[in-house]
């Protein structure tokens, strides 16, 4: 063994590299398999195995790569890779690196349907603005979808259930295959003529071949133009279609747009039974603050009304005279209590009281008091008063008594 004739690990993983760089098939070819072992790096890379009965190839998709992947890669799918494969030197393992991924078989379908979403999206026919409300009552609810089948069973079950008094207009569209654009478009149109209050455009679950239809452009371009608000309801939740981007509201099955579609009687009979019993009680609590009201201003009007004030000023007057009877009545018992005081100073004055105590007095001829000896002259005639009557005496004598003297202090 020369030396010439041993290498180096990294030289043999580069040479190797070195002759795939050089096979220009390898730089640019398109592989198909079954993904597994799909995982999505924190990095945004995707690092997946891509195999067959025979084989299996590792692949990643770097994440500057990832704008053309429309779908989420994982595990069990049938898609085709295009890219080149290469050597990572460090590891001497090759593998294909992913520029784009499309689904196979599906995937063209697929691919198809991103690009007219994509289009109908820059038309502006995805946009809020157009959508319609749909109505909270209706009479007439208008179905496109196929006369047999559990979707158009299940439709008229329900809406029938939640509102009996509803009536169902059904156009037996076609659903499926080439024929099935047109009828539903056909059917559209006549329901729009019919004057319906709203439309369900849906058929049940299938694949992606079956639900073909309802990613048309001209059935898509027929629900953007109708009328009458449009309900989509196409196969299952997990499944979506061109028309539920365009319709006015998007239902998950044909059974809940038939829900969203009808109102549920039942539910309005208890909303206006709960309203009348909210409305009584209003009404109620309403009456009586107004009869208190009522009653606060009768109290009001007969307290400031003329028959209060003439109770007001008849009161006054009663008053008023309470308080003169009372003012005479104390006037005349003061008066009463002076006369008496009067009369008892009198009675000490009066000179009968001093003639019943054994006094009496003398009057000369003419009537007049005598008080004095000097008042009298021996030989008149006087005449003494006593209690019991007149004594009449002549004057023989008069003596002057002589007075006591004046005591000091």
């Amino acid at each position: 063994m020369t030396a010439r004739s041993v290498y180096t690990v990294a030289q043999v993983n580069a040479y190797i590299k070195n002759m795939f760089t050089q096979d220009y098939m390898l730089q640019a070819l398109f592989v198909k398999g079954e993904v597994s072992n799909c995982k999505y790096h924190s990095s945004g890379h995707i690092y997946f195995t891509l195999k067959d009965q025979k084989g299996a190839l590792q692949c990643v998709m770097f994440a500057g790569n990832r704008r053309g992947l429309d779908f989420r890669l994982q595990d069990g799918q049938q898609v085709v890779v295009g890219g080149m494969v290469d050597v990572y030197e460090r590891d001497g393992k090759y593998q294909l690196y992913a520029r784009q991924i499309a689904l196979d078989g599906a995937g063209a379908l697929y691919e198809r349907y991103e690009r007219l979403k994509r289009e109908l999206e820059e038309l502006g026919m995805f946009a809020p603005e157009y959508k319609k409300p749909i109505p909270g009552f209706i009479r007439t609810l208008g179905v496109v979808t196929a006369d047999t089948g559990a979707a158009v069973r299940d439709i008229i079950q329900i809406a029938t259930r939640r509102n009996p008094y509803v009536q169902i207009l059904l156009y037996p569209a076609i659903v499926q295959g080439e024929q099935a654009p047109e009828s539903i478009v056909r059917g559209i149109r006549a329901l729009e003529r019919q004057g319906v209050d709203v439309m369900i455009v849906g058929r049940g679950g299938g694949s992606i071949e079956d639900l073909w239809a309802f990613n048309d452009r001209t059935v898509a371009q027929a629900v953007f133009d109708c009328s009458v608000p449009i309900i989509s309801a196409v196969g299952h939740e997990t499944d979506t279609t061109i028309i539920d981007f365009v319709s006015d509201l998007r239902a998950p099955t044909p059974s809940a747009a038939a829900e969203l579609a009808v109102y549920d009687i039942r539910q309005l009979t208890e909303t206006l039974e709960d309203i009348a019993r909210r409305l009584g009680k209003g009404m109620q609590r309403r009456l009586s603050g107004e009869r208190v009201r009522l009653e606060n201003c009768r109290l009001r009007l007969g307290a400031v009304g003329p028959e209060s004030r003439l109770r007001e000023r008849r009161a006054y007057l009663i008053q008023l005279e309470e308080r003169l009877q009372r003012g005479m009545e104390d006037a005349l018992q003061e008066r009463k209590h002076r006369m008496a005081l009067y009369i008892e100073r009198m009675k000490g004055l009066s000179p009968l009281r001093k003639l019943s105590s054994g006094y009496s007095y003398v009057t000369d001829e003419e009537g007049g008091a005598v008080r004095s000896v000097q008042a009298v002259q021996p030989g008149q005639t006087v005449t003494i008063h006593v209690t019991d009557g007149l004594i009449k005496a002549r004057v023989t004598e008069r003596e002057k008594a002589a007075l006591p003297a004046k005591r000091r202090c």
